[in-house]
């Protein structure tokens, strides 16, 4: 019987150190270059972040393409991962049920278009993969034939629900009042018992809008009552207001699009042209409707934005009266996550007398902002290019993890949003 339970043991901790060496690098991530328009959200509504609320109907939806005249016959696995994306030290069996790896049956070729490619799509959990845990959840997609070839990684959560969040945003802050930045105060709502020690297996994560460069991890709270856990007034949870994202549409291909001031087609694409951005540091605020950093695919024209919707060279440039120094100027929004960043990086083109990028991106809407990170850094600043105007409307995402003593994973336990300006 020893023996048994030795060799089991054994079988679990080389599992364990399996995966932990299969898995370096947890950030989303776009590897094979073929592969566009990664998108995935809640089923419930596409301009949230991934995260479901465990037990209930909502799924986890993910869509790509990848440009190809043939079809690929792809897989997917999920992993789970901690509070900080780290995989969690647990048996494969514990996070999922069924077989940890199903096949993409949903896909689709385009349509009509100039550049070819197959759209796949699918959701989580489903009758082949069941997620038995909350917290976080690394997803890789692959070749059936080829389970080394990862074609991209990304990222989402599942939610007990069981941690209610309050939480509120005020620009009169420790740095300023009414000026660049906004203060996020969080309380925390659970059932006394049902978290022991609140200084020591609470962990709180804010983001801000889609950007994860400048996320803050809480570890210990302000104070703590009969139930309730409170982060008020902490330096840590002073934000750069930013300022409002830029936006452009290319649901047209025959007539001009918000933001785009020509729409043309070199073989083998069609070339949107972007009006020419300027920072807007020392502008007046302007308030503008955002996606608050996302996209949405779409072609005006056709029935089936999904497949009928054609990928144009987006070229973006940037002026600001000569090159900078000490930096480098990134595009951020949701549609730049998961590429190298060279692919996002804005390059100064002295024949142009300004910064350039040019990104393949499938027609529809979306929404970006320019942030300077300066060199040796790579956290992303507003100020220098967009500005930070506190009247900015930003959401802020809370993610709560609960990690008791003795317990092998991070359990994601409440899942709260507030936007400042409302």
């Amino acid at each position: 019987m020893k023996q048994i339970i030795l060799a089991v043991a054994t079988c679990m901790t080389m599992t364990l150190v399996a995966v932990a060496q299969e898995i370096e690098y947890t950030g989303v991530r776009i590897f094979d270059p073929a592969v566009r328009s990664l998108q995935v959200a809640p089923e419930s509504n596409p301009y949230l972040p991934p995260v479901i609320i465990m037990g209930s109907d909502d799924r986890i939806n993910v869509s790509f393409d990848i440009l190809d005249y043939d079809v690929h016959y792809l897989r997917y696995s999920v992993y789970h991962c901690d509070a900080q994306w780290h995989p969690s030290q647990l048996v494969e069996s514990e996070w999922v049920g069924g077989f940890n790896q199903a096949d993409i049956t949903d896909y689709a070729q385009s349509q009509a278009t100039f550049t070819h490619y197959f759209n796949y799509r699918f959701s989580l959990p489903n009758d082949d993969m069941q997620l038995l845990l909350s917290g976080n959840y690394l997803l890789r997609v692959y070749e059936q034939d080829d389970p080394d070839k990862i074609l991209l990684q990304t990222r989402f959560s599942v939610c007990e629900n069981r941690v209610g969040v309050q939480a509120s945003v005020t620009s009169r802050t420790d740095y300023d009042y009414n000026g660049e930045h906004q203060q996020v105060d969080i309380t925390l709502n659970y059932k006394p018992g049902t978290i022991m020690d609140p200084y020591g297996e609470v962990t709180t994560i804010v983001t801000q809008n889609t950007r994860t460069d400048n996320e803050v991890t809480l570890r210990a709270p302000m104070s703590v009552g009969v139930g309730t856990i409170t982060y008020d007034h902490l330096p840590q949870l002073i934000f750069r207001a930013g300022n409002e994202y830029r936006r452009f549409e290319t649901v047209f291909q025959h007539s001009l699009n918000m933001g785009v001031s020509a729409i043309e087609y070199f073989e083998p694409y069609y070339h949107a042209t972007l009006y020419r951005d300027e920072p807007r540091f020392d502008k007046e605020y302007l308030y503008d409707q955002t996606q608050h950093g996302r996209f949405t695919i779409r072609n005006a024209e056709e029935d089936d934005s999904r497949t009928e919707s054609d990928y144009m060279v987006t070229h973006f440039t940037l002026d600001t009266g000569g090159p900078l120094s000490g930096g480098n100027i990134f595009l951020e929004g949701e549609f730049a996550h998961g590429y190298p960043a060279q692919q996002v990086l804005m390059q100064y083109d002295q024949s142009m007398g300004c910064y350039a990028c040019d990104i393949l991106l499938k027609q529809g809407a979306y929404n970006y902002q320019y942030l300077w990170v300066p060199d040796g850094t790579n956290i992303g600043h507003t100020d220098v290019i967009d500005g930070d105007k506190y009247q900015t409307i930003n959401n802020y995402y809370i993610r709560v993890y609960d990690r008791p003593s003795g317990e092998r994973y991070d359990r994601l336990v409440g899942f709260g949003i507030t936007r400042s300006g409302t």
